[in-house]
């Protein structure tokens, strides 16, 4: 069409890690957030083992953006082809693709293609468009290396865990406690302070500062997505400090017969060789327990005040 620009933008890295492991990590958006620093949330809504379709949640030029994509994996070439579903001006089209070569035992190189249709009446957004491209092409690459070249120890590096409790409360009640987070000052004894900001429906910013063991305050920038109608509200730490690399919580509400079953399920990923930090020792090892500690303790806390919360009104009514 007249007045369109197509652009062509070619990236790769080496990387120290084989190629399997490097064409896992792009493979699985799932865990995304944990190992890309933009990336707060992907929901998968389609997947057969080839075709993947996905919504990610993502801070770009300091505001969290959503996006729909669709790719076709195939792992025995180690490709991905991906585009981007209703790309925002003054992008027309968006897509590329991702491959993983091996180059020797145990390297490989990763490289990304992506390929822009640009409105060419708009040349300075358009300019901006392929600038942004650029600069998260070289961020996503890096980190990808950075977490592929750790794949012998990642294992060690990634910590899971969950809290639930049972309520005998309706869903609403209990939803409505864990997504006001700006009223949890006063009413949850280790939250001191939370500043919420919401730029559109559904998707919070939040600023909190939090006492840990020993009276030590913790202060964190959360990105926080809900869903309201599945009773689910996902998170990530924005900046979080040692010994975390990443960390990403979901809290869900699941109705059952005659009361529901309420989760807080944490994601971390550690700094490699983390040094000594609040809790005791120092290591990997101390860095799990610490972290099990800490944010195993404080959801507990929440999800028993959530059930108060629920269970006492409707004794009330």
């Amino acid at each position: 069409m007249a007045g369109e620009r197509v652009h062509h933008r070619t990236y790769s890295v080496d990387v120290a890690a084989p190629a399997g492991v490097v064409y896992a990590l792009i493979a699985d958006t799932t865990r995304w957030p944990l190992f890309l620093p933009s990336s707060i949330h992907v929901e998968r809504l389609d997947f057969d083992g080839v075709q993947d379709r996905f919504q990610t949640w993502a801070e770009v030029d300091g505001s969290v953006r959503s996006r729909l994509f669709r790719r076709t994996l195939d792992a025995g070439a180690r490709r991905i082809d991906f585009c981007q579903e209703v790309p925002a001006g003054p992008a027309l089209s968006l897509g590329g693709r991702w491959t993983v070569e091996a180059t020797a035992p145990g390297r490989s190189r990763l490289a990304l293609e992506h390929e822009l249709t640009v409105d060419g009446g708009r040349p300075r957004d358009a300019a901006r468009l392929v600038h942004a491209t650029d600069t998260a092409a070289a961020a996503e690459l890096a980190q990808l290396r950075t977490t592929a070249e750790r794949w012998d120890r990642l294992e060690a590096l990634l910590l899971s865990f969950e809290e639930s409790v049972r309520v005998k409360g309706p869903a609403e009640l209990v939803y409505g406690f864990l997504c006001g987070i700006a009223d949890w000052p006063g009413r949850v004894p280790h939250v001191l302070r939370a500043e919420v900001a919401e730029e559109r429906p559904g998707v919070q910013s939040v600023r909190t500062q939090t006492r840990s063991g020993g009276g030590r305050v913790r202060s964190a920038e959360t990105v926080r997505v809900c869903f309201p109608h599945a009773f689910r509200i996902v998170s990530k730490e924005t900046a979080p400090g040692e010994p975390l690399a990443a960390h990403t919580t979901e809290w869900s509400v699941l109705p059952g017969e005659r009361d529901v079953t309420v989760l807080a399920q944490h994601q971390v990923l550690l700094h490699d060789n983390p040094g000594p930090g609040p809790g005791p020792g120092t290591g990997t090892a101390a860095a799990r327990a610490h972290v099990r500690d800490l944010f195993g303790g404080q959801s507990n806390t929440v999800l028993t005040l959530a059930k108060q919360h629920a269970e006492t009104a409707v004794r009330t009514l």
